[in-house]
């Protein structure tokens, strides 16, 4: 279910190129102060995703709101949903600073704003190279300070760890966590499932262009427990009242599972008066979980992710590391 409160909310998007389905009633929300991830194997429909959203391309159907409005709607968008899609989008022969000044502009915020988000990347002693000459790490950090420059209250990022190094992906991962606290929406996808696993309050994974799982990142296997009851019935209703997914045990020992805690199924038995006759707790790595959930061609593979994430507008005091700090530039 979509609540009109949510700072992005995705109603039955679908996008056919032809005969083809690309993206299948897809519907999700991302909200205000959390970090919701965008998850999937190649070709899962997640970029698709993300650029229907933002009307790159028109969908067959559905609609995906910002705050309550449509994208295109949005009076300054840029001051509303900050967006980093492609790193290697911008123009090759404009330095750092000339950059995010045009964006600036388009946008309609000062040249401080501008230092200050350079700054806030770790990007201000590079201000006069070359886009062209700048390694895939940095141009990764110079789309998320044009994305800041609008001060928005959402992020939309589409692989915005490609290209950085071990310090880089620590600092981003700060930075996220921080924005989404200040209050901010952060929808993000990833294929770095270890450290979604740490950051994301909220997980959606696609697959052949349909939602498989959408729920808080503690339902996604992290925590599992495996139950029986003398009343699963009661019990059940009970914790998906609670928001826990439940699902289907292995055999008849174990007829039951839920994504929480021993101690929150423990608690509530003896709350309702519903003796236990089996309780265990396991733990699921999300790459795990994600393999579980997408398709056995994808099985075999590398596994991908994708995600989004909830972020807030104003600049957080997260350390950046320096231009130096990332691989070397290219020329």
């Amino acid at each position: 279910m979509v609540r009109e409160s949510a700072a992005v909310a995705v109603r039955n998007l679908t996008k056919t190129y032809g005969r083809r389905v690309v993206v299948a009633d897809v519907s999700f929300e991302a909200g205000a102060g959390r970090v919701t991830a965008l998850l999937g194997p190649n070709g899962a429909g997640k970029s698709t995703t993300l650029r229907a959203m933002l009307g790159l391309v028109r969908p067959t159907s559905g609609t995906a709101l910002f705050d309550g409005l449509p994208f295109a709607e949005i009076e300054r968008p840029g001051r509303v949903v900050g967006v980093l899609l492609d790193a290697s989008a911008g123009h090759g022969g404009r330095t750092v600073y000339e950059t995010a000044r045009l964006a600036a502009l388009a946008i309609g915020v000062s040249s401080h704003r501008v230092e200050a988000c350079l700054g806030l990347v770790g990007l201000s002693s590079v201000g006069d190279r070359r886009v062209g000459s700048l390694s895939l790490g940095m141009r990764q950090r110079l789309g998320l300070a044009v994305a800041l420059l609008g001060e928005p209250t959402t992020l939309i990022l589409d692989e915005p760890g490609n290209g950085l190094d071990p310090e880089g992906l620590r600092w981003l991962n700060d930075f996220v966590v921080a924005f989404a606290r200040g209050g901010g929406g952060v929808l993000l996808s990833s294929h770095h499932l270890g450290d979604i696993e740490t950051i994301a309050d909220d997980v959606v994974i696609l697959d052949r262009g349909r939602v498989v799982h959408a729920g808080p990142a503690r339902a996604a296997g992290l925590t599992n427990v495996a139950f029986a009851s003398t009343d699963d019935d009661r019990l059940v209703r009970a914790l998906v009242d609670d928001e826990v997914t439940v699902g289907r045990g292995r055999d008849a020992t174990t007829r039951l599972t839920a994504a929480t805690t021993a101690d929150h199924v423990g608690r509530l038995s003896v709350t309702l008066g519903i003796p236990l006759t089996h309780l265990s707790e396991s733990r699921q790595s999300l790459e795990s979980f994600f393999l579980d959930q997408t398709s056995g061609e994808h099985a075999a593979r590398p596994s991908t992710a994708q995600g989004l994430l909830r972020g807030t507008s104003p600049l957080v005091p997260v350390h950046a590391p320096t231009a130096t700090s990332t691989p070397k530039a290219t020329s």
